[in-house]
Formats: C-alpha cells, structure tokens, sequence
C-alpha cells in the first residue's frame, strides 16, 4: 500500500497547484509550502509573481512551451520543453540533497500534469512527498463566465477530457451532461467534427475560453457545429472547451432555448473584466 504523507511528516517534496493564472488564485497551503521552500521547480504556466513567496529559493525552469502570452518569457522562440525524464531526475537529485522541494505546477498537479510519473520517481528513490491541489482551468473558466458546470435537474456529471491523446491523436466522446476538454485550441474545427460523430447534437452550446484566470481571458459562445469559428480568436493561447449543459448561459428558459441561440451566427466573444493588474515580471502578451 502506499504510504500518503501528511502535513506532519518530513516530506521533502510538495506537488502544489499554482492555480489556473494570477498569483492569488494558489490556495493557503500552496502558498505557505512555497514561503518553506529551498527549490522550486516551475511550469510556465505559473505566475511569475508567485517568486515574491520564496524570494530565497532556487527557482528552475522546467516548463513546457508552445503557446503565446504564457506567464514566463519563452526561450528561444519558445519552441523549447524540458523532458519528463529530466524533471524526475531533478525532483530526486535535490530532495536527496536535503533541500525542501516544491514543483509548482499550473492549475492543479493531478489534472493533466503528468503527476503520476513524477510520484513514480520518488517514490521509487524513498522519498516522502505530497500533493496540494489547485484550481483547475476548467473551474476558472466557469467561474470567469458565471456558468456553472452543474445544474440542479440538468447537470448531473462533469469530464475533464484531455482532447489529444499520447501520439497526438484528436479524440472526443460524450461521457458527460457538462464535458470540458484540455488542449484542443489548435484543432477546434476537427473536434467539432469528431463531438458531432460521438452523437452530440450539431446545436449544443460550446464555450471556448483560453487564459482563464487571467486579466486577458476570453471567453467565446458557439454551438458545436460551429466551434471552428474560435479558431483564430484563441489561437495559440492555452485554452479550454466546455461542451454541453455547463456551457449554456444562465438565465435561460431551457437547455434547447441557448442552443437555439449559440447557433445563430459565429458566436458571442466577451473578455471577462479584472479588477487587478497583471503582473509585470516576465510577462509575456500575446
């Protein structure tokens, strides 16, 4: 059986969820393993202003690249991904060494973070960790268009989908009253296509919102038919699909009223408000 540490335990290494954006969105517990920390190893993902909470740990990159107006300046072009196998054998190296290690990871570590290969890692090496969760993209896109995941007679279940597999192929299904796919924004049209082939109706709701959590978020309305149309609109940012119930505008008098509506043209965009400014170090726009 494996041994699950706790907050009392010398653990060496906190998995912490950084949150889907701004710095604030991290919980209190990520924030404080930060402020304990000795190194820190970081997504791209993350802000940047998180580096104010452990001004005197080592910070090292370890970040995946391929999007634009990501958090931290890209390399080289930003073309650049640190390999899995490098990430293991960093989180093992300075655990080893005694060092209390945090891997700061976007959004929250067991959604779609490759969490399972880096626990593998240490607990292959005898190494104490836990994980503190986050905010997930897919909650802060609810939340930045006020439209809940769930509704009550609706919206019974959610899935988080990620939309490529492995070799890179585009997959979808209908698993759920309210499904939410990941790392689809550079293929919108071919999902379109591949949600109408697993039997979601031409005119269901679909909302596209990239950056949530972020003060240049934008959030789109389409019908799936019509998903294609937010192609160029989110290109290259980071972003997140929301099909079925939890997309559907609130305020309507039915599920079947909104799909009428997200299918009268090309879909609503709107840029959801902040109230904060966005952090200036090592801020890239896109």
């Amino acid at each position: 059986m494996t041994r699950v540490a706790t907050q009392g335990d010398d653990v060496r290494v906190a998995f912490v969820g950084a949150g889907p954006g701004e710095a604030d969105l991290i919980t209190l517990r990520g924030a404080q393993r930060l402020q304990d920390a000795d190194v820190v190893l970081f997504d791209s993902l993350a802000d940047p202003a998180l580096r104010q909470l452990a001004p005197h740990a080592r910070w090292i990159d370890v970040g995946k690249r391929g999007f634009t107006g990501v958090a931290h300046a890209p390399r080289g072009g930003g073309r650049e991904n640190t390999g899995q196998d490098t990430i293991n054998a960093l989180l093992v190296k300075h655990a080893l060494s005694g060092a209390k290690v945090v891997r700061l990871k976007g959004g929250d570590p067991s959604v779609f973070g490759r969490l399972e290969e880096e626990l593998e890692a240490l607990a292959a090496a005898g190494i104490e960790c836990e994980v503190v969760p986050g905010v997930t993209a897919a909650l802060a896109a609810a939340a930045a268009t006020q439209r809940p995941l769930t509704r009550r007679g609706t919206g019974r279940s959610v899935a988080l989908t990620t939309a490529m597999t492995k070799t890179g192929d585009l997959i979808a299904g209908r698993h759920a009253d309210t499904e939410s796919f990941y790392m689809a924004g550079k293929q919108l049209a071919a999902l379109s296509r591949r949600l109408v082939a697993a039997g979601w109706p031409a005119d269901t709701p679909a909302l596209v919102v990239s950056r949530a959590g972020w003060p240049d978020q934008i959030a789109s309305e389409h019908a799936v038919a019509t998903l294609g149309d937010a192609t160029v609109l989110h290109s290259g940012r980071p972003t997140v699909v929301t099909v079925g119930v939890g997309a559907a505008a609130i305020g309507t008098s039915d599920l079947d009223a909104n799909r009428r509506a997200a299918t009268a043209g090309t879909g609503t965009t709107t840029a959801a408000p902040s109230s904060k400014p966005r952090a200036e170090a090592g801020t890239s726009t896109p």
